[in-house]
């Protein structure tokens, strides 16, 4: 078993109270360059406008908005969200539609050339970096002061120093995130339920607890291996290593290896995410897992489809998901090969790092909304910051994006609680319901319906899920990392440092896991990484997040 190490947390929370006491004036305060300045930008704004207070322009306006077209619901014009849009706010929307598998490279292009639209969402944290440079989009810390509900949340939900992380090496920050109320914890390791009361164990709380599980099956199963994933391509180990056991050790890889940098809160300062031992102890626990046969080498090579066959076919027994998956790609199969077979969430196995939902490399910032530089210069912009306020960060825009009309789409019962219209479907809430909330009326569009209350998220939750998500609540959450931006010229030689290092810590990480490097050679392999200019890299984020708590601490 492992023990939360406190002092570790302490010290990272002292650090971010003495970081965040420094830059709370932004949103307090509001932005530092609209108020009278953009007198000349506020034709169809409110003059009344305020948190809680529905936006409606005093004259009809049409916006371009980048659009993220999904595949599973394709964009229809006649989406009743967009008339209700309309009759609510006096705005219409002019999506510039583009397919979801094309998205990031073609917003790089608009946005390099000057051609995009003034709205830009689907933009995650980090993906705005690049863009800073060259002022195409807007510093939008600027402009708080036109966003009272953006503000609101940031103040009433401690979101200050998620937001701190965002900030350039000017202190500003140009991206409008999406906000969370609470952390969201949802990939974990989905386990046969009914293999565990067959061998009469206990749902597994710890690393520990899970190795035993495993062991257990593969006693009761000699031919099988009991864990065999997915999420192997094109990132090897993508949740496994990221969220499932990277959360327990502190250190992320897989889909979270990122730019290969961690802020260790014990030492207070950044490093390589590949060289520490948090990372080298996780790797060790898989290492062990492969020996014993208990888990699948293939997990980090096969298609997703063959690790689900190999679930559903009863060849394996654990495999990584989520919520969705859970319910929608796991349970049909399994139920339709094996009617007895039951599929469960368990907690997020407790690694070294104790019972955390969230470490430093965690956020409750979700993606968000870039503004393009030439939106300053509309008559409307100080109507399109309000709109963009109210529908994106308003409770009722929220409800709005997320639930539709009530009447039509859903409605309330007399505690308050949202439910579908008995004919509209949406995560097997009213499964075989003729029309779809999404596909149909186009609300829960991931383009419109992020963040939010931990009420409204949890609001199409099913009562399994929403008892696991209070587990999970019932846990710690470690302060973020602290702000590191660097320069334009720093930036540029990180981005020749990174791709070397990470390239090399992705193929030594699967090599010591497979068991194909010996951990004997961990320092052989750091020595490696040093090779590869990795303490110059680390040297250099650190030096910024130092320049950084100087300049603006």
């Amino acid at each position: 078993m492992y023990e939360i190490n406190r002092r570790q947390a302490m010290v990272a929370v002292g650090a971010f109270l003495a970081l965040a006491a420094c830059s709370t004036d932004d949103v307090a305060g509001g932005g530092k360059k609209s108020g009278d300045a953009l007198s000349a930008n506020r034709e169809g704004a409110m003059a009344d406008y305020a948190a809680g207070k529905q936006f409606t322009a005093t004259a009809p306006l049409t916006f371009d908005i980048l659009y993220n077209n999904h595949p599973f619901y394709p964009i229809k014009n006649d989406w009743l969200f967009w008339s209700e849009l309309s009759k609510r706010t006096n705005v219409t929307l002019q999506p510039n539609v583009v397919p979801l598998s094309d998205y990031e490279n073609k917003r790089s292009l608009l946005i390099g050339a000057g051609d995009a639209p003034m709205i830009i969402p689907k933009t995650y944290p980090g993906q705005e970096t690049p863009f800073v440079a060259s002022g195409s989009v807007l510093p939008v810390s600027d402009y708080l002061d036109l966003m009272p509900n953006f503000k609101e949340k940031i103040a009433k939900w401690n979101l200050q120093p998620d937001l701190d992380t965002l900030r350039q090496a000017d202190g500003r920050f140009y991206l409008l995130p999406g906000l969370h109320e609470d952390y969201w914890t949802d990939y974990t390791l989905v386990v046969r339920s009914d293999i565990l009361d067959k061998l009469g164990l206990e749902i597994p709380q710890t690393w520990d607890d899970v190795h035993n599980m495993l062991k257990a099956m593969k006693k009761e199963y000699p031919d099988s291996y009991p864990y065999s994933d997915r999420w192997g391509i094109p990132t090897p180990g993508g949740a496994m290593l990221n969220q499932v056991f990277g959360l327990g050790s502190g250190a992320r890889g897989g889909w979270g290896f990122t730019t290969g940098i961690t802020w260790d809160p014990n030492a207070q300062k950044f490093a390589f995410t590949g060289a520490m031992d948090q990372y080298k102890q996780m790797l060790q626990f898989l290492h062990t897992l492969v020996e014993e046969k208990l888990l699948d080498p293939e997990s980090f090579t096969q298609q997703d489809d063959q690790a689900i066959q190999k679930l559903a076919s009863g060849k394996s027994f654990v495999i990584s998901g989520n919520a969705q998956t859970l319910v929608n790609e796991y349970r049909p199969p399994l139920e339709k090969a094996n009617p007895k077979a039951k599929l469960i969430k368990i907690p997020v196995p407790i690694g070294p790092q104790g019972p955390v939902k969230a470490d430093a490399n965690d956020s409750r910032l979700e993606n968000g909304i870039m503004i393009s530089k030439k939106a300053k210069d509309s008559k409307n912009f100080v109507a399109m910051m309000q709109f963009i306020d109210w529908l994106w960060y308003s409770d009722e825009g929220q409800v709005f994006a997320k639930w539709g009309v009530e009447g039509t789409t859903y409605t309330k019962d007399a505690a308050g609680k949202y439910q579908l219209a008995k004919d509209v479907d949406f995560v097997g809430l009213n499964a075989g319901a003729p029309k779809h909330l999404q596909k149909d009326f186009g609300f829960s569009n991931g383009v419109f319906a992020y963040g939010g209350s931990t009420e409204l998220l949890q609001s199409t939750f099913s009562e399994e899920e929403i008892e696991w998500q209070k587990t999970m609540n019932a846990r710690q959450a470690l302060p973020p990392k602290p702000p590191s931006p660097l320069s334009d010229e720093e930036r540029e030689q990180a981005a020749l440092w990174q791709t070397p290092l990470k390239d090399h810590a992705t193929q030594n990480t699967l090599e010591f896991i497979l068991g194909k490097r010996s951990f004997d050679e961990w320092d052989a392999y750091v020595k490696e990484l040093e090779a590869k200019s990795m303490t110059s890299y680390v040297n250099l984020v650190n030096g910024a997040y130092e320049r950084y708590k100087k300049e603006h601490g």
